[in-house]
């Protein structure tokens, strides 16, 4: 009897991957629904058979990793490219394969070229390497090819990949230059605690100077820098590690992504780029012809933010229940208070942490005027439509975000830098100016 391999969605949105004999596809449809889920994709399960080196494309090399994004945008591009101008699709995946440098996304090309060969869809083929194609991807094509428009699910797919390169090369960018500055600040002051101070604080015990509260400060501070300078790199992968224990759970995770959304500045262009990054992928799931439960799992799943996976689980199953999705989706907007976010908050942000978390427990992570778009695409039957709108929005709300984050920190990292310079130059030369007053007077009284 043959056996199907399926993949479905339970009552609680979660994902089942399971094979299942049956006579035929229908009557393994009709079981996998008597057991209460909702099918998402089913194709006939073929064993995978070891290769000889004969009839299949060789030529892989060991990697580490998965395929870089803007590698993978390139080459959707390129491929839209080659299935516009009417090549076949393995010719076009062949001639890609070819100019590809060896690496992830090269072995993952010569795999899928290897199961449109032996006589997969490109979907299925694409799906058994997820290092390279996601679920986004994979159903996108599956769309694009049930619909008989792959072109245009491929242009569609670029055009969403290159915005979505654009906005994270944005954020990236806005973050480097402030992180470099403060890389190479603490570098130059730990330098001049480690060699400059000590030489000054041995001239002030040879004269045996009374010393100023900012020498001792400044003297403390270095002698901390000489004994303990070890801590200086270990302190931030200590963080780091707590940090990377903590999001191993659910529950750490859940709290970590929701105390960086509740971040002063940094949080509201979290929760832009997050925001146009979902709308973005659910209006484009929408208009490829993705059913709608599976668009929001899709959507879910690449939100890559636990707040937001928990918004879309609740939109789900909602629409599950019947409902539409503006009402989840206003309902569910306000993030519950969460202990997580709470000790986060005190421990990167001392006595204003818990404060600030406080203020902006009620704050929603999208605006009104996305659940009201949203409420008309519904209402219009342009839900695709206005979602790639608010995506346009927030990617130019994340632009201006941007700029002004930049006018912010400049300013701040130049006054931050500058009073630490002028801390560190006072706090030597008081005593220094002291040591020269009692000198001339003694040269003016001999």
């Amino acid at each position: 009897m043959p056996q199907f391999k399926f993949e479905a969605i339970d009552k609680e949105g979660k994902e089942i991957k399971d094979i299942i004999e049956a006579a035929t596809e229908e009557e393994a449809l009709a079981t996998i629904r008597h057991m209460k889920y909702q099918v998402t994709k089913i194709a006939i399960f073929k064993e995978r058979k070891a290769k000889t080196g004969k009839g299949g494309v060789t030529g892989k090399t060991r990697t580490f990793g998965g395929v870089k994004s803007k590698h993978l945008t390139v080459f959707t591009r390129q491929l839209s490219i080659l299935q516009d101008a009417g090549l076949p699709i393995l010719r076009s995946l062949n001639i890609l394969m070819t100019q590809a440098k060896p690496g992830p996304l090269k072995n993952a090309l010569i795999d899928v070229t290897n199961e449109i060969e032996s006589g997969s869809s490109l979907s299925e083929a694409m799906a058994k390497a997820p290092k390279a194609f996601n679920r986004l991807f994979v159903n996108m094509i599956k769309a694009g090819e049930a619909g008989g428009a792959l072109e245009k699910i491929l242009q569609r797919l670029a055009e969403f990949l290159e915005r979505s390169e654009t906005l994270k090369s944005r954020v990236k960018s806005a973050l480097t230059y402030p992180i470099c500055v403060v890389f190479f600040a603490v570098g130059i002051l730990a330098f001049i605690m480690y060699f400059i101070v000590p030489k000054f604080k041995s001239i002030f015990v040879d004269f045996g100077l009374p010393l100023p509260t900012m020498t001792v400060v400044l003297i403390t501070i270095s002698e901390f820098v000489v004994n303990f300078w070890f801590l200086l790199p270990l302190i931030p992968f200590v963080i780091w590690l707590i940090v990377k224990l903590s999001t191993s759970f659910e529950y750490g995770r859940f709290g970590w992504h929701l105390f960086l959304l509740k971040l002063p500045v940094f949080g509201t262009l979290i929760e832009k780029t997050t925001v146009a990054r979902t709308t973005r992928t659910l209006g484009t799931l929408v208009t490829s012809g993705v059913p709608i439960l599976e668009a929001l799992h899709i959507t879910k799943e690449t939100s890559n933010n636990a707040v937001f996976e928990l918004m879309y689980q609740k939109i789900l199953e909602a629409i599950r229940d019947g409902d539409t999705i503006a009402n989840p989706m206003k309902m569910y907007s306000v993030p519950p208070f969460h202990f997580g976010a709470l000790a986060f908050s005190t421990f990167f942000m001392p006595v204003v942490g818990a404060g600030i978390y406080a203020i902006k427990l009620k704050d929603k992570i999208l605006d009104d005027m996305v659940v009201n778009m949203v409420d008309v695409g519904e209402e219009t039957g342009e839900l695709d439509t206005m979602l790639y709108k608010i995506a346009d929005t927030y990617d130019q709300e994340v632009e201006a975000a941007t700029d002004a984050l930049m006018s912010i920190i400049e300013p701040l990292l130049v006054m931050f830098l500058g009073g630490m310079v002028g801390f560190i130059v006072i706090a030597l030369f008081m005593p220094l100016i002291s040591l020269i007053t009692n000198l001339s007077g003694s040269n003016s009284g001999s």
